[in-house]
Order: structure tokens, then sequence, then C-alpha cells
């Protein structure tokens, strides 16, 4: 089996996959692309071009017949603060309108695979039960749809948990959450560099990362097992609840007239936005702790001439369509104060 690829295209251009198709064959490369026109609204509050033509696009892109082509990128919802059951419903949901739209389209092959994108967080049991839930609503729903998909799930450690001081506990986070992710089924782990929010790439990080992985994969043989949490009652048990949570909230976001419909309504975002303030309100009266951030941290540490990165939400005033859904990282209004006070 041919190791992944994952270009992850953040632009439309039928030209630019036709020339990877002429590149490459099915028995050279697995490839995939990546492509998410609704994840761009929902990241940028605007489409690449309208949404007839994005899905023109989309469309010729998918006459080529690459298996890989199409992409849900759900990172979004787990790093802007949505809380587990909202995850695996608005991924759904969100997966579900290409779907919807593929049905539509006699000419368009039925037979494709579609990349799930997934961020997992710091709550080990539970994120591999969303892991395990996510395929099986997925594939739920797809048989519903009669078409042959499969399904691969590229998982990558959150960001929303991610903290500039004390640095190093976030190699400790990114093993935990690499764990979940492995014993949660994922085909592709990409594990976030330990300085990643606040460095530009570099080797010794990119390094570290890879280790962590190959730790996992030669010291603690997690490659042995293709199915290690079957099983498990806890975790079977968490996995029927979150599936059963996840599948009564997607059909109230269908029968409120589907994902783009409540996008655009700014439903969506609303909810995520309670949701990120709830789990914002924990950390800030350290029922949820991050070590070395909001709670043992070192008054020593010092940042500021070691940014190369802004670690911050950035402000870039635009029209946009809706608007957009903001990641943002727990610690960050801790941090800047910390970084003021240096």
């Amino acid at each position: 089996k041919k190791t992944p690829v994952h270009l992850d295209l953040q632009f439309l251009s039928k030209g630019f996959v036709q020339s990877i198709v002429d590149a490459t064959s099915s028995e050279q490369a697995n490839i995939h692309l990546n492509m998410d026109i609704i994840s761009h609204l929902a990241r940028t509050g605007n489409w690449f071009y309208d949404l007839g033509k994005d899905h023109e696009i989309l469309d010729d892109i998918l006459s080529l017949n690459i298996k890989n082509a199409l992409g849900v990128d759900g990172t979004l919802y787990q790093n802007a603060g949505a809380n587990l059951v909202q995850q695996l419903a608005y991924t759904l949901a969100h997966a579900n309108e290409y779907l919807n739209h593929l049905s539509q389209k006699k000419s368009t092959p039925t037979s494709h695979s579609i990349t799930f994108k997934m961020a997992v967080g710091g709550n080990y049991f539970f994120e591999i039960a969303k892991l395990r839930a996510l395929r099986l609503l997925f594939d739920t729903l797809a048989a519903e749809y009669e078409f042959e998909l499969d399904m691969h799930i590229m998982a990558v450690p959150t960001k929303r948990n991610k903290t500039l001081y004390d640095y190093n506990v976030n190699m400790l986070r990114t093993t935990t959450e690499c764990m979940a992710a492995v014993l949660g089924g994922s085909d592709t782990i990409v594990n976030l560099p330990y300085d990643a929010i606040y460095h530009k790439d570099n080797d010794f990080g990119e390094r570290i990362a890879i280790n962590q992985l190959l730790l996992l994969k030669n010291e603690s043989y997690f490659d042995q097992v293709a199915n290690p949490s079957d099983g498990c009652y806890y975790i079977e048990s968490i996995t029927q609840q979150l599936a059963d949570k996840a599948l009564m909230l997607f059909k109230s976001i269908e029968s409120g007239g589907g994902f783009l419909k409540l996008l655009k309504d700014h439903t969506l975002q609303r909810k995520i936005s309670e949701s990120a303030q709830k789990e914002q309100a924990a950390f800030d009266a350290q029922t949820t702790i991050l070590v070395g951030t909001n709670k043992y941290h070192n008054p020593k540490d010092k940042m500021k001439e070691d940014l190369e990165l802004f670690p911050f939400v950035k402000t870039n005033a635009r029209k946009t369509l809706i608007i957009p859904i903001i990641e943002k990282r727990l610690s960050e209004k801790l941090e800047q104060k910390r970084l003021d006070d240096e």
C-alpha cells in the first residue's frame, strides 16, 4: 500500500489537477487533494468565486476520475471551540452537502474517496470515540445515498490547547493526541511540531514531531494491531453515545435547511461561539487546566524575543458573504497579558 500524500489544495484549478493526473497514476502514488470549497467558505467567509462557479469547477475536477480529490476539513470546528457532538454533526452535515450535490449529478462517478481531516484534542478516550463515531456515522450516511465511498481519516493535533509559554508541554499534548488518533482508527496522522504556533518551519521542530510518531510505532507497537479499541466497553459506550447525539443534531441541521443555510444564517457560528465561551470560562476559572499556562506557570519564562510568527487571532477587515468561523487558542488572552508584562 502506497503511503498517502496529502496536498490540501487551497485553490481551484482543473488545469493544475490535470497536470497531476498526467504526471502520476494510481499505481505510482496515493495522492489526496483534499479539495474543500465549503471549508473555504466557512473559514474565510467567501467562496473562491461564487457558489455556482465553485461547484462547476469542482465537478470538472471530479470528472477527471481522481479517487482522492474531495476533502472535508473538520479541524476548523474543533479549533474554533465546538464541542465533540457539534464537531461530529457539523462535519457530517458538511460532508452531506457534497453527497447531496453528487447525487444530483448523474454523470458524476459515485465511486470516490472522501478525506476527512480531523483535529484531535486532549480528552483522550472521548477523542478515540469521536473518530470511531465519525466513521460509523459517515458509513451510515453514504449507505443512504447508495454510494461506494471510501473514508480516509487524516488526524492532526488540535491547536486549541497549544501554548506559547512552557512550550515543551505541547510535546506531551501532541503525543497523547496522536495516540488517540491511532486508537481511533485514523488512516493518516500528521503531527504538529511543539513550536508550530510561534516558530516558522524548522528542521528541529519537525524532526521531534516525526520522532514522536516513530516512538509510538517502534517502541509502543501501535502499528501492530488494526483495531485495538474494538471490544473495549468504555470506548464502545462513548462511541455509541456520541454517534447518537451527533445524529440527532445532524437531523436537526438538515430539517433546518442544511449546513449551508445555517452557515449563511450564522446559526452554526453562534452555536460554536457559545460552546467556545463555555470552554474559555472553564479555562479562565482553572477548571480546565493547561499546565505551565493557567496553572503551575514559571513567572521567569520569557517569550517575546522568540516569536517568529504572530501566535494570536489576526484581524483583517474585509467584505465577506458570511461571518467566518474563527480558530482561537484557549490561552491567547492570558499569553498576551504575560507578553505585555515582560
